[in-house]
């Protein structure tokens, strides 16, 4: 049995209306393209002129016009909708979480990934320091959607520089998980030299289809995201992708696919550390 599913790649910009519509009509357009999963990428909702831009349209967990929206989005489309970020507000007024959200067909929120690992980069020309403006989570999450027709899948969510902490994948894993989401925001320095390379391995090490849906092209503050978002199967294999500017990547999760690599390779029964 199949499942379609959908990767979204946007270039957002800074006012959260005009992100919420584009991505609004893109998951239509996955819906009519048969998916039953949609996966936004990372700060879909808004890629602000300033870091400090989200702490002032941070939403409460479970209100606000941009969760009200996805789930709106959800509902219109009758499809599991995974919002790739959304910051929601966190204990210190000065940070927020960067949070991804999972919501059913019926718009209701089930699940909540609080983004682990805060990206740090700065090469002498680009500088990044996520956790100025975030709080970190802490716990690994998983989810099972049931998709109208077809076998459940468990989802392991993760978001972009959480990429490149190989253990969060192997608890996913260990928890449950056949599809690692990786909704991000690469740059396009280190996107170009890494993100292809760590989302394959991945799916290697843990025999997990990966769908990770990317920011792509150069926003309004100047920023330049990698994109390439793309569809990986259980053995490493791309299957689909979209380099640049804003696009759909679909695809198909078969469960005789998942099963049949993991009977070959049953290197997730063979783990000693």
């Amino acid at each position: 049995m199949t499942t379609r599913v959908a990767v979204v790649q946007m270039v957002s910009g800074h006012v959260v209306a005009d992100n919420l519509e584009r991505a609004r009509l893109r998951v239509l357009e996955a819906a009519r393209g048969g998916a039953a999963l949609v996966v936004l990428p990372e700060y879909f909702a808004l890629m602000g002129l300033a870091d400090t831009d989200k702490l002032a349209v941070a939403e409460a967990f479970g209100h606000g016009p941009m969760q009200d929206a996805v789930a709106q989005m959800a509902r219109e489309a009758g499809v599991w909708l995974v919002a790739g970020t959304l910051p929601l507000a966190g204990q210190n007024p000065g940070r927020v979480r960067n949070s991804c959200l999972v919501f059913s067909p019926a718009g209701e929120c089930v699940a909540r990934y609080d983004k682990i690992h805060l990206f740090q980069f700065d090469n002498g020309h680009e500088r990044y320091a996520e956790a100025d403006t975030v709080q970190p989570g802490q716990q690994p999450v998983t989810v099972q959607v049931q998709p109208r027709e077809g076998p459940p899948w468990r989802l392991g969510l993760s978001v972009c520089y959480d990429l490149r902490f190989p253990e969060l994948y192997r608890a996913l894993a260990q928890a449950g998980a056949d599809v690692l989401l990786v909704p991000s925001a690469f740059t396009a320095t280190t996107g170009q030299a890494h993100w292809e390379s760590l989302l394959r391995a991945r799916a290697i090490e843990n025999l997990a289809y990966v769908l990770a849906p990317a920011q792509g092209g150069t926003h309004d503050n100047g920023r330049r995201t990698w994109g390439h978002s793309l569809f990986i199967d259980p053995w490493g294999e791309v299957l689909a992708q979209h380099a640049h500017g804003p696009g759909l990547v679909l695809g198909q999760l078969q469960r005789a696919r998942l099963e049949s690599v993991r009977a070959q390779l049953p290197a997730l029964t063979h783990r000693v550390l």
